[in-house]
C-alpha cells in the first residue's frame, strides 16, 4: 500500500472513532456520574498509552525524564485530561449530545483568541470575521435557532461546553512549546491527570458501585477518545506527504457524529444544530485560509 493511502486509512479510522465519542459520552453518563467516568476513562487511557509505548519501544525514554519534564506534565495533565474532561463531561450531562458535541468544536477559534495575549499574536480582519462567523454558530446552537430572542435552554451547560474549549486551547498552546516525544509526554500527562481525578473523586464525590454498562462505556472512551485514536492520527501524519491532505478530513467528523448521535442516542437532530455547526466549521476554515495559526490537529 502506498504511504499516502496508509495515511488516509489511519486518518479515516481515527476520525470515525472520534465521531462516536459524543454518543459514547451521553450513553455512558446514563449509568455513571461524570466524575467517576473521567476517573475510569483516564485510567484505561493510561493503560492504553503504556501499551503503545511498549509497542513503540519508548519505555526507556521514561527513565530519561528530568524534574522539569515532570513539572511540565503536572501542569499539562491538570489542563488535560483533568480540567478539560471534567468540564466537558459535566456539559454533556446537562446538554443534548448534539449540542455539547458540536459546541466542543469551537476550540480552534478559542485558540486564536488566547494566542493574542499568551503568544503575542496579531490577527487580521479575516481572523476577526472567522471568529464572528463561528460565534454566530454558537448562538444558533445554544438558542436552538431562537436567535432573535436569545433564549438559552441550558445556559450553564452551554457555558461549560464553551469553557472546556478554553482548557483545551491552553493545553494545546503549552503542549506546543514542549518538545518531548508526543507519546511519552501524553502518557505522563495522563498519569498526572488520573491522579488529580482520583484525589478529586475521593474528596468531593466518593466512590460508587459501577455497573457493567458504565464500566464498558468508560473503557471505550479511555481506549478510543483518550488513547489509541491519538496513535492512529500520529501515524496518519507520519505517512502523509502533505499534512493538509488529512487535516481537512477532520471537518467531516462532527457531521458523522450527528448521524451516530441520531442512531445510538436517539436524539432528533435539530436544523439549528446543523446550521450552527456549518457556521462554526466555516469560521474555522476561514481562519485557516487566513494563513495564520496553521497547525496539525492532535
Amino acid at each position: 500500500m502506498k504511504p499516502q493511502n496508509k495515511a488516509y486509512l489511519y486518518a479515516i479510522s481515527a476520525i470515525l472513532l472520534w465521531s462516536t465519542i459524543a454518543s459514547a459520552f451521553k450513553v455512558t453518563l446514563q449509568y455513571i456520574n461524570h466524575y467517576q467516568l473521567l476517573l475510569l476513562a483516564s485510567f484505561f487511557s493510561c493503560l492504553t498509552l503504556f501499551v503503545i509505548l511498549i509497542g513503540q519501544k519508548k519505555i526507556s525514554q521514561l527513565k530519561e525524564l528530568r524534574l522539569k519534564d515532570y513539572i511540565a506534565s503536572a501542569i499539562l495533565g491538570f489542563l488535560n485530561p483533568f480540567l478539560y474532561y471534567l468540564t466537558l463531561l459535566k456539559a454533556y450531562s446537562l446538554l443534548k449530545a448534539q449540542e455539547a458535541g458540536t459546541l466542543n468544536y469551537i476550540w480552534p477559534i478559542t485558540l486564536v483568541l488566547l494566542s493574542i495575549p499568551i503568544l503575542k499574536q496579531k490577527i487580521g480582519w479575516k481572523s476577526v470575521l472567522a471568529i464572528l462567523v463561528s460565534f454566530l454558530g454558537i448562538i444558533i446552537i445554544s438558542t436552538e435557532g431562537r436567535i432573535t430572542t436569545l433564549e438559552f435552554r441550558e445556559p450553564i451547560g452551554v457555558s461549560l461546553a464553551i469553557g472546556s474549549s478554553i482548557f483545551w486551547a491552553l493545553y494545546w498552546i503549552f503542549n506546543m512549546k514542549d518538545k518531548r516525544d508526543e507519546s511519552v509526554k501524553l502518557f505522563v500527562n495522563f498519569v498526572f491527570g488520573t491522579g488529580y481525578t482520583f484525589i478529586f473523586v475521593l474528596s468531593y464525590s466518593g466512590f460508587e458501585l459501577i455497573n457493567l454498562n458504565g464500566l464498558i462505556g468508560s473503557f471505550y472512551i479511555g481506549l478510543f477518545e483518550m488513547g489509541i485514536t491519538f496513535f492512529l492520527w500520529l501515524m496518519a501524519l507520519k505517512y502523509s506527504a502533505n499534512t493538509a491532505k488529512i487535516s481537512n478530513l477532520v471537518y467531516i467528523s462532527p457531521f458523522i457524529s450527528l448521524i451516530i448521535i441520531s442512531i445510538l442516542v436517539g436524539e432528533k437532530i435539530l436544523f439549528a444544530t446543523v446550521a450552527g455547526l456549518a457556521f462554526i466549521v466555516g469560521g474555522i476554515i476561514l481562519q485557516q485560509l487566513s494563513g495564520r495559526y496553521r497547525k496539525k490537529p492532535v
